[in-house]
């Protein structure tokens, strides 16, 4: 995986949860910091919280990440296009929080368009709805006439929420659902949610990309911080977007 001698992927044991130092990761790919491990909330809680996550597919082992740059938001310096804006406060869709957390986990895995396969492997879904289960895992939907048309799902610990993939089915659903995301949880004191790997969608709706330390020192710092509701409310507040 890398012509660098110097670099070695470390193989992890399943009965003892622990990640090499994020430094050994690989430059190429970008990010390969480990391999084997298991899928359990030990496991997951304990690589997020270091700003370790799973990405394989069904015919490989499990793999860990931790890329450079890091793809992030801020949400107290995020803003959103007046014409996003202008879609939300229309109402046309209606958002909640962890009403079909499955589905749309099923969602973000469906194919799509140029991609063959998915990441969300069964055993990362039923690692996630356990996740779910446990309180660290949350879903945001977005509904038009009732109809599940997009939305989002991550992991939040202390004041990070951990964004691991959206979908849409209907025209600005996942922005609104992301847009939704950010305004809540910066309501709630968040100040980062990681996006792991920057696409132009991702950057459209304000992400930045960061050096890794950089994203560590302040991930150290926010995953201590108290976190937010242990129950989410089940929609996000009326007045987020009352200001710009």
């Amino acid at each position: 995986m890398t012509d660098n001698a110097n670099e070695i992927l470390s193989l992890l044991d399943p009965d003892q949860v622990g990640f090499p130092d994020t430094s050994a990761a690989l430059q190429d790919p970008n990010g390969l910091l480990a391999v084997g491990g298991d899928l359990t909330p030990e496991w997951l809680l304990a690589a997020y919280r270091r700003g370790i996550f799973p990405w394989f597919s069904d015919d490989q082992p499990i793999l860990w990440w931790s890329p450079s740059p890091r793809c992030i938001v801020r949400p107290e310096s995020t803003t959103f296009s007046r014409s996003l804006r202008k879609v939300i406060r229309r109402g046309r869709f209606q958002v909640t929080f962890d009403r079909a957390f499955a589905r749309v986990m099923d969602g973000c895995a469906a194919p799509r368009a140029q991609e063959s396969g998915t990441w969300i492997t069964a055993d990362m879904r039923e690692a996630y709805l356990e996740m779910h289960r446990l309180g660290h895992a949350h879903s945001v939907e977005t509904w038009l006439d009732g109809v599940l048309v997009g939305g989002l799902y991550g992991l939040a610990i202390g004041r990070v929420f951990f964004g691991e993939s959206m979908f849409h089915q209907a025209t600005d659903a996942s922005k609104v659902a992301f847009a939704h995301l950010v305004r809540q949880l910066d309501c709630w004191g968040c100040r980062l949610i990681d996006c792991q790997v920057a696409n132009p969608h991702l950057q459209s709706l304000g992400a930045i990309e960061v050096p890794r330390a950089d994203f560590e020192s302040l991930l150290t710092r926010e995953v201590a911080s108290a976190g937010f509701p242990a129950v989410w409310p089940p929609a996000p507040a009326s007045n987020l977007f009352d200001r710009p």
